[in-house]
């Protein structure tokens, strides 16, 4: 009673976009030109814009924050840091003749004492050259570990179907067993504006029930630019998933993440998220379908932790033959890092996930709307014991609640893998 859940195969295809996403692409004209229409007129709002642009550069956008600067110069001549930030920002993503024309323009409108004369002649004598393309980043994980329920076993053994109770074959029950995990993941800019290709491998092996062992493959693209003021960036996904060494499910998914032209502290980021993913089980009859999802993500950032929270609708429209039809739900996360110590990082994260059918779900046989809960609760550490190595420790809980007890299930996790990255 094998269940791979669209939502858990891609996840850390998207969590590695995210943290590695790059730099924009310079605005075209007419998006500059929108984004210096609105005024900054007081110096609390000057100052938030100057924050933003620095936050812009320490994320690594720097044709963002060349918009922000751009905006306030105009605003206010005289803010000699966005001059300077400006110019210093030209000169970083290689544009020579604009960072030599803003250093005449500082030169002329501040006199500028000698420490930043020193850092302007330096600038010049060393030459504005684009910075390089970020490396490749690797990561290799082998482990081992146990789960309670490997192949999702219902909880109660006791069910009815067509008003005749019956109880559940010993296969389809908890089967408990232990694992060996491996894992790959290779991430390769192509270009210096934020293009980036993404492979991942997952397989996993069981001791004894070998025919729940699987293997995923995932191939991703993810490319960020500036639309206006909005701060956008498109990944598109295709992925497979093997039960038993054979094919179970293809996935095709398209995520764009878009934040908002909106002010906010410097630690904070708001952005929408949308989602279509397209699932398909070659093996089983009726069961395709396509999902959408519309939401929103708040990111807070300090120097030692972040925390993210999600919150979103989900629709699935499935084939028409598909036992409940179409389902509605939501899906919510909040998700923890912290540095701990020295080499030590913690994480923590929820997840709650909700569907409802939208008919019965098998006339005459289980006559009731099917209505799902899922719920899942991880936490882990990771130790590097060198640079590139690292221990990582995982538990993980999951409680699978429903109106119909054939599908619930209850399982816990626990795995600790050795981790090879960025060698």
């Amino acid at each position: 009673m094998m269940r791979l859940h669209r939502r858990l195969l891609l996840p850390a295809l998207f969590a590695t976009a995210l943290a590695c996403a790059q730099e924009a692409p310079p605005a075209a004209a007419d998006s500059a030109t929108a984004a210096s229409a609105e005024p900054v007129n007081t110096p609390e709002q000057q100052e938030a814009m100057y924050q933003a642009a620095l936050k812009e550069l320490a994320l690594g956008r720097p044709s963002a924050a060349a918009e922000l600067l751009t905006r306030l110069i105009e605003h206010e001549p005289l803010h000699a840091g966005a001059w300077m930030e400006l110019a210093l920002t030209q000169c970083d993503v290689g544009n020579s003749a604009e960072a030599e024309r803003l250093f005449r323009e500082i030169e002329q409108r501040f006199a500028p004492p000698p420490g930043i004369m020193e850092v302007i002649d330096g600038r010049r004598a060393s030459g504005c050259k684009p910075a390089p393309s970020r490396p490749p980043s690797w990561l290799l994980s082998a482990g081992r570990g146990h789960d309670t329920n490997v192949n999702q076993g219902a909880t109660n053994p006791i069910f009815s179907v067509g008003g005749v109770p019956g109880e559940l074959a010993p296969e389809f029950l908890p089967h408990p067993d232990s694992f060996s995990l491996l894992s790959g993941s290779y991430i390769q800019p192509l270009d210096s504006s934020g293009t980036q290709a993404i492979v991942q491998l997952y397989a996993r092996r069981h001791d004894h029930q070998r025919e729940q062992d699987t293997a995923s493959l995932l191939l991703g693209l993810e490319r960020a630019w500036t639309l206006g003021r909005w701060r956008t960036r498109l990944t598109g996904a295709y992925g497979n998933a093997t039960l038993n060494g054979k094919l179970y499910q293809r996935q095709q998914q398209v995520q764009l993440h878009a934040a908002p032209p909106i002010t906010l502290p410097a630690n904070l980021d708001l952005a929408l998220i949308s989602n279509l993913s397209r699932v398909t089980y070659p093996t089983r009859s009726s069961y395709d379908s396509t999902t959408y999802e519309l939401g929103s993500m708040l990111t807070y950032r300090s120097k030692r932790e972040q925390l993210q929270l999600t919150a979103s609708r989900l629709r699935d429209n499935g084939e028409a033959l598909r036992p409940g039809g179409n389902r509605d739900g939501w899906f919510g996360s909040l998700q923890g890092y912290a540095v701990l110590g020295s080499g030590l990082y913690g994480e923590a994260g929820l997840t709650h996930q909700r569907w409802r059918g939208a008919s019965i779900y098998a006339p005459e046989l289980v006559e009731v709307v099917r209505n799902q809960r899922t719920s899942i609760a991880r936490a882990a550490l990771q130790w590097y014991v060198l640079p590139n190595i690292s221990l990582y420790l995982e538990g993980r809980v999951v409680r699978n609640r429903e109106n119909i007890s054939l599908f619930e299930y209850n399982s816990r996790a626990l795995h600790l893998s050795l981790r090879w990255d960025n060698f």
